[in-house]
């Protein structure tokens, strides 16, 4: 199908893979509403109507015939292990099992010599790492007893095996099978049999069992990504973190470095806003994502954003920011990696938190998305741009878990009192030094290379190291004993502070002037 595509791949400037890929995402709009108009007393036909635009895509489309077997092993893998073999040590052999599958596929394209612009199977494979690991996590947890389950684990939790049609359904559900989203099962479950939409009840009248809105929240999607998309077209030749390496750049005063470099970091991640909100609505268009109904009675639609992206560029702290990027990829990452490699009875500490960021430098470094950087030719998943970026950003993490125990607490007003002009000054720099320091942390993730990464840095004088390094310092020098120390200070002032509310039988002696007037009265 090449030859259908590369009058349209040389009219846009991009390559006929690239190009294919976003014709595929396009497409799932009138194909997710042709889903949603399966009956839910058909289910198999919804499954198999999933499996078919997946192998359409992955096979006439993409031309990945190979590589649709590979994920189709990586898929009768999990079923059969998940299966057969009971106890803890399960989904640890299905993540090894689908990870060492991923680890091939990036040695592949090491081999090869794979161009970034070339269409393979490295981004459907890490979608199904998400997907299957967490399928063996919920199988090993509705085995487990209900009282040892925490809320996400009782919510998702499988105890009912899926028959082998359900589960290649799951696996290749279309509207995420080459970029994401993630969805565990029971979600996926929910939207087959339709008991998502169940979850609450209308204040319109609605016509069918499917509430009313999802196609105008799903093209405002499409538009949204368009947009995301022609900007970064458009853009992203000039005005991107490889610019940082120029002579041009080298001679701007120190200042301007510091500030265009967040301006290439908004660029850069227009791709990523662009394609996860493709998908997103999709994704609607099929039923998935709803959550409810407004105020007014409008249906809602955000459980499959993958971003928020206000949240991004406007962060009040590194958590939301974090919590608002890749949003699916961070519940797994804190579902199947954080809580799992914590000891049972301990609490989630630094080790895990680095656990989790050097597994989510390789899972990330081998999506698809990254493959659309127009300056390198580096194999994901093996780049040390990934690892810089993610053990720097355990540590940013770390660091913004200490401030929000630390000072966060001093700066909050009374409860029912506005904000105090500390508090506003406490957003402020929180807004600030998360914008700063996500750019500064991205920067490797998409130079690649050691020493671009060095370089990059090196040119906006280090400061995400500077502030890294500081906060470091200063918390293990004694920082976070004497922020407790204030805390105490400040709660005891303000005890001292409140009115004593009198016990039963106890008088409270009046005012002076008050009780002089009571004793002429009497």
């Amino acid at each position: 199908m090449d030859a259908l595509f590369a009058p349209l791949a040389d009219a846009l400037g991009a390559s006929i893979d690239q190009t294919k890929l976003i014709w595929c995402l396009l497409i799932a709009y009138p194909l997710g509403s042709l889903f949603i108009r399966i009956p839910s007393s058909q289910p198999n036909l919804k499954h198999a109507f999933n499996i078919f635009i997946s192998i359409f895509f992955l096979i006439p489309v993409l031309n990945l015939h190979w590589g649709f077997l590979q994920l189709l092993g990586s898929v009768l893998g999990t079923y059969f292990i998940a299966a057969n073999i009971r106890g803890p040590s399960m989904p640890w052999i299905v993540f090894m099992q689908v990870y060492l599958s991923s680890v091939r596929f990036h040695a592949i394209r090491v081999v090869y010599e794979l161009s970034y612009e070339t269409m393979e199977v490295t981004g459907p494979q890490m979608v199904l790492v998400m997907k299957l690991t967490t399928f063996a996590w919920n199988v090993y947890d509705g085995r487990r007893p209900k009282e040892d389950l925490d809320k996400w684990q009782l919510q998702k939790r499988v105890t009912k095996f899926p028959t082998l049609l359900e589960f290649l359904g799951y696996s290749f559900y279309f509207p995420g099978s080459l970029v994401g989203p993630y969805l565990d099962y029971a979600s996926y479950s929910s939207l087959i049999d339709e008991s998502l939409f169940q979850s609450a009840e209308s204040t319109k009248p609605m016509r069918r069992a499917i509430p009313d809105g999802r196609k105008r929240v799903a093209y405002r999607k499409m538009l949204t990504g368009l947009v995301f998309l022609g900007l970064y077209v458009v853009v992203i030749p000039t005005h991107n973190f490889s610019t940082t390496l120029t002579p041009w750049f080298a001679e701007q005063s120190l200042l301007y470095r510091i500030t265009v470099f967040q301006f290439y970091g908004f660029i850069e991640r227009c791709k990523y806003y662009a394609v996860w909100t493709l998908t997103e609505g999709a994704s609607i268009l099929t039923g998935l994502g709803f959550s409810g109904f407004g105020p007014s009675g409008e249906s809602l639609w955000e459980g499959a954003a993958n971003i928020k992206i206000l949240e991004i560029e406007l962060p009040s702290n590194f958590k939301v920011l974090l919590d608002s990027w890749n949003i699916n990829t961070n519940i797994w990452l804190r579902e199947c990696v954080y809580k799992r490699v914590t000891p049972e009875g301990k609490k989630p500490g630094f080790g895990s938190t680095l656990i989790t960021f050097v597994t989510s430098a390789f899972w990330v470094g081998s999506c698809l998305l990254s493959r659309t950087k127009l300056t390198k030719n580096i194999q994901h998943g093996i780049a040390i741009g990934y690892y810089f970026t993610f053990i720097l950003g355990g540590f940013v993490t770390y660091l913004g878990r200490k401030c929000r125990g630390g000072f966060r607490p001093l700066v909050l007003p009374s409860p029912g009192a506005p904000p105090t002009w500390a508090k506003r000054v406490y957003d402020f720099l929180g807004m600030l030094l998360s914008t700063l320091l996500v750019n500064y942390v991205a920067a490797p993730f998409l130079l690649l290379s050691f020493t671009d990464s060095i370089e990059a840095w090196s040119r906006v004088g280090w400061y995400g190291c500077w502030i890294v390094g500081f906060g470091v310092v200063f918390f293990n020098a004694g920082g976070s004993e004497y922020l407790q120390s204030l805390q105490k200070k400040q709660a005891h002032a303000m005890d001292v502070k409140k009115p004593q509310t009198p016990s039963p039988g106890v008088v409270v002696p009046l005012e002076p002037a008050v009780e002089e007037l009571k004793t002429r009265m009497i």
